[in-house]
């Protein structure tokens, strides 16, 4: 049988060798071909040789299912009626088949490269004039990464934007208690104070404050009008942010209309399933005049160079990874497989589909409410939408243990007198029934009917459209949206039609065997609080995934509650925080940074409330040591951490790393090691061996969770003992200890106890069959992809940085700098003139301008990796022919990229070059040539003119 890391690794023994002769290395006759190569790129000094690992033996791709279906059989699906911001939906086959499933959105990239992305942008344009048209609100981003970190970046929204002096911000008493924790671990470190008000009760506002945020219906299900609330906090200078259910925004008044400046929450109820607290989209919409304060992405209209419209991320200045330290967010990511699904969801149903929902729902809880008032029991809100809140005075924890044991039914256990009940679209007359009876009620004294009540106050019913543009009424049938789905994957580029060679963002293989599980029930249909002895399996999985991070990795403790890279780098950063607190050193409060690192390093930092310090970089990439220790001696008392990339950011193994980590030890100061680059080293070295303190794992790069256009993305933070009292805790957590006895005390930075875990079955798949073995070639097989690559390309562009030994890591940076000075044509050209060689462009000018920086990963095969090697070297001698006259400056192959089959077909062919050349300029390309939908586009022009909706039809016409 063939093991899963000879299916997943593309280059075989044979074809190492190969390679290995094109870079020089000669292998002997019986070694394995990689040893050679990672003994000489490798520091000696940081191996990780003769160590005993606690991963078992690989699995087969049957085995590692046979023991997820065992993992999974331990968990028990019982019906959810918590809520909390968590609901049963039902994901529409046609959006499971063809979106969730399909790995031409599953494995696709971020959509910086957006002449070939212009189907999922299409879909987040959708997703956006849906949140913004149902909130009421001007402006909607591409998706936050939950509901609570969305309120979160709400509140630093309005505290930038607010003009208010004072530093307080208000929280709604009946907000989500997972928002109320994750929103008390963000502002005490940015030095915002929190003060908590009964909104709807009537307390009074305090006299000075910024912001105010206010849950719309709230956590109890009450559901009141909080626009002179609003209104209040506008008087005294402060900003509302009102975090607000969507579903039930088809029947009752907007955000917008009520005042509010921003809103958020999220999309999950949108199809999009619960999976034990995520992956789900989040959202934030803003007012006119906020639109660039947004955190995340943003997705515009633009043109083409046609003039046709075309879609495209706009404002990026305002994000962090170009702002770095200014940043006011440190999003560098969203939840695009997600927003796309919750988008189809509203263009399948259709704002007609979507209020027929909302409206049983509404009915149920009614009818609900209305048994048990005529059974005589308290239920404390008249006005709701999905949620009742009943009074069970003395026997509310024996009503809740009797609905799950009885009926498999989970209540909300909300204090000793009192139980919640929520509704949601999955749920049946005969579980309402069931929860009349275990709360004391009959059942049928009232007649049912979907639509004919609701409890739902007159004065805040919704009468403004929503859903109005035509894709949100075309597609009701499923061969209408099947394809739909299908032509906007069209339009895309992504792994199933080719290598990415992203630099720093590792776009690996996300097999088939590793997907499998993240839509069986027992995974996906599990409530985040669900109770411990509900979901023992995924609790398993979970303790055995950190207990293998933490081996491969050094370190003693993992949590995977980081949803997303910077989130990681945020936990990561509040522990050492917490540390430096509890010796008596808030004092330490400088977090040194090499200029070449990820931008959210930077903006992480600040947001962890330290002061961020640069250290230069040397010539060949490298920290500057002197520079570093000048820092260190300068900032020794301060001294909180230093934040470092390892290989580095320009893609080296640097020699000196113990000598810098020993440095800033010696200062008494903590190492982050960034986890971006671990695909270069897993199975060779440890972060914790090299000094590290503490690092965030990006599981969507190293340990094949997809992309997904976007996001997800998963990014758990491991560190020492000494620090695994501060990694994020939660209040609602099933169980307080993790793998290896640690209990976490540091407060969330995800909304769910496991952050994404909906996803976690595929790294746990991935590291199971891949064995510690497997994840040691893969590396071996990236480092050399990378180093062949530069090899063969190194007689045509320079090869930026190297180590000692000559070699590169997992990636390698080309300079196109020489080829602008020598024939005008720009690391633009080149990007998108690979798009008609049938590429997506390596990364852009990062961490250098003017470079592309090239990372072929393990699961390339050699053919592959040759044709992206021939189409470079092909563009180059385009460039050539420019510099030597025969095609003018502007009017070439390379300035007039990509070329669209309309713009070939369409009228007189007038340029300096053929149609054959601009269309198949090597000849592999006419058996399966991947035709771009538009043109080059012109991003100024969208910034200039924003428009962040879905634009009328006739703009197509």
């Amino acid at each position: 049988m063939t093991a899963f890391a000879d299916r997943h690794i593309g280059t075989t023994a044979a074809a190492q060798r190969e390679m290995l002769a094109a870079i020089g290395i000669a292998v002997a006759e019986q070694e394995r071909p990689v040893d050679a190569l990672m003994r000489d790129a490798v520091p000696a000094s940081i191996r990780d040789e003769g160590r005993e690992s606690v991963l078992p033996a690989a699995a087969s791709e049957a085995q590692a299912l046979a023991e997820l279906r065992g993992l999974a059989a331990q968990n028990v699906v019982n019906r959810a009626m918590i809520g909390l911001g968590y609901h049963g939906t039902i994901t529409p086959s046609v959006i499971q088949r063809n979106v969730l499933e399909n790995p031409s959105w599953y494995t696709a990239y971020t959509p910086y490269q957006p002449e070939i992305s212009q189907g999922r942008l299409e879909a987040l344009i959708n997703f956006q004039t849906m949140v913004s048209e149902l909130t009421g609100l001007d402006t909607a981003n591409s998706s936050m990464l939950d509901e609570s970190t969305a309120v979160a970046e709400g509140m630093l929204l309005v505290r930038r934007a607010s003009k208010a002096a004072s530093n307080v911000f208000v929280v709604d008493a009946d907000a989500l208690p997972q928002t109320k924790a994750l929103l008390a671990t963000r502002a005490e470190a940015v030095g915002i104070e929190l003060v908590e008000r009964d909104l709807a009760g009537g307390e009074t506002l305090p006299e000075e404050l910024f912001g105010l945020f206010v849950q719309y219906p709230g956590a109890s299900g009450r559901v009141w009008d909080p626009s002179g609330v609003i209104d209040a906090a506008h008087v005294a200078g402060g900003l509302a942010v009102v975090g607000a259910d969507l579903l039930a925004l088809t029947l009752i008044a907007s955000p917008g209309s009520l005042g509010a400046d921003v809103a958020v929450g999220t999309t999950q109820r949108f199809g999009v399933p619960m999976g034990f607290g995520g992956p789900h989209a989040g959202y934030m919409s803003v007012r006119s005049g906020l639109e660039r304060q947004l955190p995340g992405r943003l997705v515009g209209v633009s043109q083409d160079a046609d003039g046709h419209p075309a879609y495209r991320l706009a404002l990026q200045t305002r994000e962090q990874h170009i702002r770095r330290e200014k940043a006011t967010s440190n999003i560098c990511t969203a939840q695009v497989l997600l927003a796309v699904m919750a988008s189809m969801y509203a263009v399948y149903h259709g704002p007609e589909g979507l209020a027929q929902i909302a409206r049983r729902i509404a009915a149920l809880a009614w009818f609900v409410a209305e048994e048990l008032r005529t059974s005589g029991v308290e239920v404390v809100h008249d006005a709701f939408f999905d949620t009742v809140t009943v009074r069970v005075p003395g026997g509310a924890a024996d009503a809740v243990a009797r609905a799950r044991d009885e009926h498999g039914i989970l209540l909300r256990l909300v204090d000793a007198d009192t139980v919640g009940v929520t509704l949601d679209e999955t749920t049946t007359f005969e579980e309402v029934l069931a929860v009349l009876g275990v709360l004391g009620a009959g059942g049928g004294a009232f007649g049912f009917a979907v639509g004919t009540n609701d409890a739902l106050p007159d004065g805040l019913r919704r009468r403004d459209d929503y859903l109005t543009h035509p894709v949100f009424h075309a597609h009701r049938s499923e061969t209408a949206m099947m394809r739909y789905l299908k032509t906007l994957a069209d339009r895309d580029y992504a792994l199933d039609r080719g290598m990415i060679p992203l630099g720093s963002c590792t776009m690996k293989l996300n097999a088939a065997t590793e997907m499998a599980a993240i839509t069986w029930p027992e995974f996906a249909q599990l409530h985040p609080f669900a109770p411990e002895e509900d979901v023992r399996g995924s609790l398993a999985l979970i303790d055995q995934l950190e207990s293998w991070l933490a081996d491969v990795t050094g370190y003693d403790a993992v949590s995977l509650q980081p949803n997303a890279g910077s989130q990681g780098e945020l936990a990561g950063l509040l522990a050492i925080r917490g540390y430096h607190h509890a010796n008596g050193d808030a004092h330490r409060t400088v977090c040194l940074i090499p200029s070449s690192a990820h931008g959210t390093n930077a903006a992480s930092a600040v947001l962890a409330g330290m002061k961020v310090v640069v250290v230069a970089t040397d010539e060949q990439g490298n920290v500057d040591l002197g520079d570093l220790r000048a820092k260190i001696d300068a900032h020794a008392d301060e001294l909180a951490a230093l934040m470092i990339t390892y290989p580095s950011t320009h893609g080296v193994y640097e020699h000196d790393v113990l000598d810098i980590t020993a440095a800033v030890h010696a200062a008494g100061g903590q190492v982050y090691i960034d986890g971006a680059n671990l695909n270069a080293l897993l199975g060779y070295a440890r972060f914790g061996d090299l000094g590290g303190d503490v690092s965030h794992l990006n599981l969507h790069k190293t340990f094949a969770i997809p992309h997904g256009g976007g996001g997800p993305g998963v990014g758990p933070v491991a560190a020492k003992a000494h620090l695994a009292p501060f990694l994020p805790g939660h209040p609602q957590a099933q169980r307080a200890e993790h793998a290896g006895g640690f209990v976490f005390g540091g407060g969330p930075v995800s909304a769910a106890p496991y952050g994404s875990a909906g996803v976690l079955p595929i790294s746990w798949a991935y590291v199971r069959m891949m064995g510690a073995a497997g994840l040691a070639d893969a590396t071996a097989a990236a480092v050399l992809a990378a180093n062949y690559v530069a090899a063969r390309l190194e007689a045509h562009y320079p090869v930026l940085y190297t180590g000692e030994t000559g070699r590169v890591a997992h990636e390698c940076i080309l300079d196109l700098r020489p080829l602008k000075d020598a024939t005008g044509i720009t690391v633009d050209d080149v990007a998108k003139r690979l798009i008609d060689y049938g590429f997506h462009a390596p990364t852009m000018s990062f961490p250098v301008a003017g470079t592309l920086m090239v990372e072929p990963t393990e699961s390339e095969d050699l053919g592959e990796l040759e044709r992206f090697i021939e189409a470079m070297i092909q563009i180059k001698a385009e460039a050539d022919a420019v510099a030597s006259g025969r095609w003018p400056a502007d009017d070439n192959p390379l300035v007039n990229a990509p070329h669209t089959a309309a713009s070939l077909i369409a009228g007189e062919w007038g340029h300096a070059y053929t149609r054959e050349q601009a269309a198949y300029p090597v000849h592999s390309l006419i058996a399966g040539k991947y035709w771009p939908p538009v043109r080059r586009i012109d991003n100024a022009y969208g910034d200039r003119n924003l428009v962040c909706a879905c634009p009328p039809v006739e703009a197509f016409t």
